[in-house]
């Protein structure tokens, strides 16, 4: 192991988990992410106009309410403002449905743009969205990575901006998270190697236990997980099944993958995203949260 990654592993081991809860079910959030035909925001893209809809606010008191879980994980572009006083009232919300926030995903940004001002663009989107998260109580963002067509991922040019923006989240006690989701601007190897070039605790993986199925194997997965548990910090996204834009169907080996991460000591959350090409969001996430619960004893 050279020496940036002696240095890495030695900051994680003093980033202490005492925080986290120990109890299975208090370890368990919830993703906004499948419930997006539901939600009302002006940014939302997936709101389907044809259901009857609700506002970000009711959220954590409907995941209580459904699924008796305490924690969400809700998404940037399903905010209906992020001006101050809609934040206020949201962290409001969540406090009165007795709920907390343990993440907050962010939409895209071009971090590895050869165009500086693309990646200053978004090094200056992750800024903005990481005082939004101090402003409504959240420990983390995760930050997608995204590219143009094209566009090689470079590790130097990421790490760079990325960097930049873990250096704000230290600034403000907010971790930044990197997911492997898109297959190309956020392969989970090339993933795993901007936070080793950044070297810092404040950049940490976001493991989607099966995200990195499509246009793999079972084998591929669990090599990804691995890769990135070794720097998660606070959040997994779990999932059982995937379907690809194509229609092909992923099976996730759940047992595996908590198996993957109680080896990896992870002490974080672990926030239900039901991929819903499968089925109804509520039936398939309540089947997640008991999956989970048997597989976290």
């Amino acid at each position: 192991m050279n020496a940036s990654r002696r240095d890495l592993f030695k900051q994680l081991s003093l980033f202490a988990f005492a925080g986290f809860p120990v109890k299975a079910r208090d370890r368990l959030a919830v993703t906004s992410w499948p419930f997006r035909t539901l939600i009302d925001s002006p940014t939302n893209r997936q709101r389907d106009a044809t259901v009857p809809g609700i506002d970000l606010k009711e959220f954590p008191a409907l995941i209580v309410e459904k699924f008796g879980v305490h924690n969400i994980n809700p998404l940037s572009d399903h905010f209906h403002s992020s001006e101050p006083a809609y934040l206020d009232s949201f962290r409001e919300a969540v406090a009165k449905a007795g709920s907390h926030i343990v993440d907050l995903g962010l939409s895209g940004g071009q971090f590895y743009s050869p165009d500086a001002a693309a990646r200053s663009k978004a090094v200056e989107f992750g800024r903005k969205w990481i005082d939004v998260a101090v402003a409504i109580g959240s420990p983390s963002v995760r930050q997608h990575v995204g590219g143009k067509r094209g566009e090689t991922p470079d590790v130097a040019l990421a790490a760079a901006s990325l960097g930049e923006m873990a250096e704000y989240g230290a600034k403000r006690n907010i971790v930044v998270n990197l997911e492997n989701d898109s297959a190309v601007s956020e392969d989970p190897f090339f993933l795993v190697s901007v936070i080793e070039k950044v070297n810092s605790r404040h950049l940490r993986a976001l493991p989607d236990f099966g995200n990195s199925l499509q246009g793999h194997d079972a084998e591929f997965n669990e090599k990804a997980v691995t890769a990135m548990l070794k720097y998660a910090y606070n959040m997994c996204h779990v999932k059982d099944t995937l379907r690809s834009t194509t229609g092909q169907t992923y099976v996730v080996d759940l047992k595996k993958m908590f198996e993957l991460a109680k080896a990896s000591k992870y002490k974080g959350y672990f926030s239900m995203e039901f991929d819903t090409k499968s089925g109804d969001p509520f039936s398939g996430t309540k089947k997640l949260i008991e999956e989970t619960l048997t597989y976290l004893g």
